[in-house]
């Protein structure tokens, strides 16, 4: 998907992808991952999301990657956190309290910004690229992130092939992640999604083989 296409949706207000509480299944799922004490999570295409508050409370330091500045600002805004915007490279940042926000390209990310990530949370990245977008995604993350990284992995399946968010199967997954990772699928829930259509919401636990 093009910027533009996102920039577009949030000056529209355009978010249903945004969820106003702390996903369920994260609260439920993150423990599998054994995430105990201090470390760094990274949450690509973090929008507002309130999951980073969440994953904060944990002990954890939380790195959101975000590509719309009104979401960004929106996030602190909506905590009523005053926060001094500022530039790092390509990146603008906000940051307080162990919580980072940087706004910008994902795909522009420094090397550096991932050396110090344990763990990863993706609930809305993958599901809302198109399939070539996926592939570089995931040899972003697949190439970049250190050894012994686990992920926590987020995925919708439906028949309907617009998007986003697009259907990502577990054959896909398998495909993107399962030379670097062992994949474990936790559960999947069957709902309705968009227009009544019927999707399965998949969670899988992904562990390093590094």
């Amino acid at each position: 998907m093009h910027s533009e296409f996102w920039h577009e949706r949030w000056r529209s207000g355009r978010i249903g992808f945004h969820q106003s509480q702390v996903n369920p299944l994260l609260k439920h799922c993150w423990s599998e991952l054994q995430a105990d004490g201090a470390g760094r999570v990274l949450v690509p295409l973090c929008g507002k999301s309130i999951d980073m508050l969440w994953l904060r409370e944990q002990g954890h330091e939380v790195t959101g990657v975000e590509l719309n500045e009104l979401a960004c600002q929106a996030f602190w805004d909506e905590q009523e956190v005053p926060v001094t915007v500022q530039q790092t490279g390509d990146f603008s940042l906000r940051e307080k309290d162990g919580l980072r926000l940087l706004c910008g390209d994902f795909f522009t990310l420094p090397a550096a910004e991932f050396k110090t990530i344990n763990w990863v949370y993706d609930r809305a990245a993958l599901v809302a690229f198109p399939e070539p977008m996926r592939k570089r995604y995931a040899q972003t993350l697949t190439e970049q992130l250190p050894a012994g990284v686990g992920m926590l992995l987020i995925t919708l399946e439906f028949d309907d092939a617009e998007g986003p968010p697009f259907s990502v199967t577990e054959e896909e997954v398998q495909a993107l992640y399962g030379d670097r990772f062992s994949i474990e699928k936790l559960t999947a829930q069957t709902g309705m999604g968009r227009s009544g259509r019927a999707e399965v919401e998949s969670v899988y636990i992904m562990r390093d083989r590094r």
